[in-house]
Order: structure tokens, then C-alpha cells, then sequence
């Protein structure tokens, strides 16, 4: 079941591949930034995920919590994701997935801007990835959530590289 603006979230709590508890919603921000992506060496995601690190300080200053959610087991994502300075989450079997109604489709794979951020994902991190714990065909999704819990905004991505960018993001948390 896909969530949409308006809808409730149920509290969540898991702990980050750093062993840190995260809530959602989370009380101390205003918005979390609530993201689906693909596995942990997916250069694709780790080209997306170093760009909204550039911008960090002001994704934080506007009183938004990131969490990265992977299908890949915490092991696998302390190899890419461990220098993130936001909080990264292993769900390997996909119980947040089924959730929040995220799939995986081979659409994925098939969009000339997928091929690009893969390459400069690559670049960027100096890495490439040699396994793909669940598959390759995971598709993004973005949620903004409210300190409530209501969804605020939505977005299922229609192929590997459909998601927000920290301009959308900050245009979408402002009042």
C-alpha cells in the first residue's frame, strides 16, 4: 500500500548501522526526511547520498532528520555508508518496504540518467560495488514526515535516479 500526503505513519524504531536509536516521527526535528533506496553498494544511491551530503548543514538547519533506509544487512553498508552524517538504516529483509509500500521493478535499470549517476556515483566514491544483497531492482522512495506523523509529502521514484534533491527537499520543508 502506497502512503500518501495526509496519512499516519506508525511510530517506527530501529537502530542505524552505527547502533544509534532512531525514531520516526522524531521528536527533536521538525521533518524526517524519511528515504528508500536501493542496496548499500548501489553507486546510483551513493552518488544521490553524497550530494544531499554537501548539503547537510542546511538540510539540518531547516530542522530536517535524514535517514537512508537499504535492503542490505548493516555489514554490507559500513562499507559504503559508515562517513555519512546522517543516519543510515539496514532493513535487509524489507519489513520497512512492504510498509511504506516501496517496489522494485525493472524499470529501475531503465533510464539514460540511471547509467550517468552510476558512473558519477563511481567517480565520486571510488568504489564499485561487488555485491547486491536483494537485487538491483529496487526502485527509490522519498517521504517527508511531520512531527506527528503525517506524511507530508510522497514521492515513489520511477526509476533507480527519481528522487528528491536537496533543492526539492528544502522547497518542500518550507513553510
Amino acid at each position: 500500500m502506497k502512503l500518501n500526503p495526509g496519512q499516519e505513519i506508525p511510530a517506527i524504531s530501529v537502530n542505524s548501522i552505527h547502533g544509534k536509536a532512531v525514531a520516526v516521527p522524531d521528536d527533536s526535528a521538525r521533518y524526517v526526511y524519511l528515504q528508500f533506496r536501493r542496496f548499500a553498494g548501489c553507486p546510483v544511491c551513493n552518488f544521490h547520498l553524497h550530494s544531499l551530503s554537501k548539503r547537510h548543514a542546511d538540510i539540518t538547519a531547516a530542522g530536517i532528520h535524514v535517514v537512508a533506509i537499504f535492503h542490505s544487512s548493516r555489514e554490507e553498508m559500513l562499507k559504503y555508508q559508515a562517513q555519512l552524517p546522517f543516519d543510515c538504516v539496514a532493513d535487509p529483509s524489507k519489513v520497512l518496504y512492504r510498509q511504506f509500500g516501496v517496489e522494485a521493478s525493472l524499470r529501475a535499470l531503465l533510464h539514460p540518467s540511471v547509467l550517468s549517476a552510476g558512473i558519477r556515483g563511481i567517480l565520486v566514491t571510488g568504489k564499485f560495488y561487488k555485491k547486491a544483497e536483494n537485487g538491483i531492482l529496487g526502485l527509490p522512495a522519498d517521504f517527508l514526515i511531520g512531527s506527528t506523523g503525517e506524511v507530508l509529502a510522497s514521492h515513489y521514484g520511477a526509476h533507480a535516479f527519481d528522487n528528491w534533491d536537496a533543492d526539492e527537499l528544502l522547497r518542500l520543508a518550507s513553510p
